[in-house]
């Protein structure tokens, strides 16, 4: 069992977050993350899971990246999902079809504006339980960190009031 406060997620981020460790120490910022990036650019998996969003029947998806928030952004930088608010019981996930190169340096710049709402190749929903399961093992990441690796399904509930936050 595993917590986190702002978010978590499997596929090209999780991957991002493994080779933020792997860029070279002079950068670091906004610039171990694009160095994260180009890395993770080169190889990244694309994923065939299965989704159950509260108690609605499951959905099969091929995915670059499944994002699932409670804040709004990775990295302080990337708006994922930038409606996102910690204090109102529901999660918000990201999720990215399967999508080539190109396409991931054509989303990168809206997700970091936080512009990427209406895009066809993503889709934002909301849900109080969420569960990811794969038939191949999956590399999850949590909060900036490695969580998992090698799970084939992970489960996300929210834990309503569970942290106190002074303002």
């Amino acid at each position: 069992m595993r917590y986190f406060a702002n978010g978590m997620d499997i596929g090209f981020g999780a991957h991002g977050a493994r080779n933020v460790t792997r860029v070279p120490r002079f950068l670091t910022g906004f610039g171990a993350y694009l160095g994260a990036l180009v890395l993770t650019m080169v190889k990244y998996p694309l994923l065939r899971v299965r989704i159950r969003l509260d108690d609605a029947p499951a959905f099969e998806l091929t995915t670059a990246m499944t994002a699932v928030m409670n804040g709004t952004t990775f990295g302080g930088s990337f708006r994922v999902c930038p409606e996102a608010r910690p204090d109102d019981g529901l999660l918000d996930l990201l999720l990215v079809q399967a999508v080539g190169r190109l396409e991931i340096l054509q989303l990168v710049p809206k997700i970091l504006r936080g512009t990427h709402a209406g895009d066809p190749r993503l889709r934002l929903v909301r849900a109080k339980r969420v569960r990811i399961e794969s038939d191949e093992p999956l590399l999850a990441e949590a909060d900036g960190e490695i969580a998992f690796e090698h799970v084939r399904h992970v489960q996300i509930d929210v834990l309503p009031g569970a942290l106190s936050v002074f303002s």
